[in-house]
């Protein structure tokens, strides 16, 4: 069973960086999409990029292409999100999410395992 835990969240100023990191534990990545979500109360779940963890093909969200970086270390067996330029809009609790199949698919209800999510707001 798949185990992910979020970590790196946090208060950052607009134009600053975070990076967010994923803790995969209990099974092997092998097949598997992993991907970042973020959601704001009241909205519904928006994703934001994903990986495939065996090949590295990469799939982004238009509203943060060029801003947001996602990367997986298989040694560490941890993924990460560096987002830079950040927006107040990006103030959303971030999910990592986990998936059997390819990347390109942007819906949650194709992911079925989650971690717990992280808090970051973007403000001054």
């Amino acid at each position: 069973q798949v185990q992910l835990v979020e970590s790196g969240g946090g208060l950052v100023q607009p134009g600053g960086s975070l990076r967010l990191s994923c803790a995969v534990s209990g099974s092997t990545l092998s097949g598997f999409t992993v991907g970042w979500f973020r959601q704001v109360p009241g909205q519904e779940r928006e994703f934001i990029a994903a990986i495939r963890w065996t090949g590295g093909s990469i799939d982004y969200a238009d509203s943060v292409k060029g801003r947001f970086t996602i990367s997986r270390d298989g040694a560490k067996n941890t993924m990460y999100l560096q987002m830079n330029s950040l927006k107040p809009e990006d103030t959303a609790v971030y999910y990592c999410a986990a998936r059997y199949g390819t990347v390109g698919y942007h819906a949650g209800n194709l992911y079925n395992i989650w971690g717990q999510g992280t808090q970051v707001t973007v403000s001054s």
